[in-house]
């Protein structure tokens, strides 16, 4: 396969029109949504049954939710809640991914136009940065795209 192209996005701090709008004009094919909790009120368009069905009717985006690619809840409890280290965050969760081989979860075609979601706005202190560069680590073909 030819190098995979996939992004990454946060829907917060973002409207609905400028994530839709950026989603359609790159070509995403599939929202591979990597948060632990895709339900939350808090996540007003981006609820999962609406974010499905808006993806769906606006951009014919295809959804897809792999909790694998989240943090487990007391990595994600320790860096938020207790104000934990990022490095501490990132080699926690970095270990976590190896644990679960989530390289071998999904087929590359399914990331090939994909785009990573979680809720952070920028990709600086956020899993889904995370998650795509261990892939590209692991096969080393991965055009990364952060959508802010």
């Amino acid at each position: 396969m030819d190098k995979i192209q996939l992004f990454t996005i946060g829907f917060t701090k973002k409207t609905a029109e400028y994530f839709f709008e950026q989603l359609c004009e790159r070509g995403v094919k599939r929202i591979i949504d990597v948060r632990l909790n895709n339900v939350s009120q808090l996540a007003g368009f981006a609820k999962k049954d609406d974010l499905s069905y808006f993806l769906k009717t606006i951009c014919d985006i295809d959804y897809m939710h792999v909790p694998e690619f989240a943090p487990a809840k007391e990595i994600l409890d320790e860096y938020k809640k207790n104000k934990g280290d990022w490095a501490l965050y990132e080699k926690n969760f970095t270990a976590l991914l190896s644990s679960r081989r989530i390289e071998k979860k999904l087929s590359k075609d399914i990331f090939d136009r994909g785009c990573l979601l979680c809720s952070e706005d920028k990709p600086d202190h956020c899993h889904r940065r995370l998650v795509a560069e261990y892939l590209n680590d692991k096969w080393g073909n991965i055009e990364i795209t952060h959508i802010v």
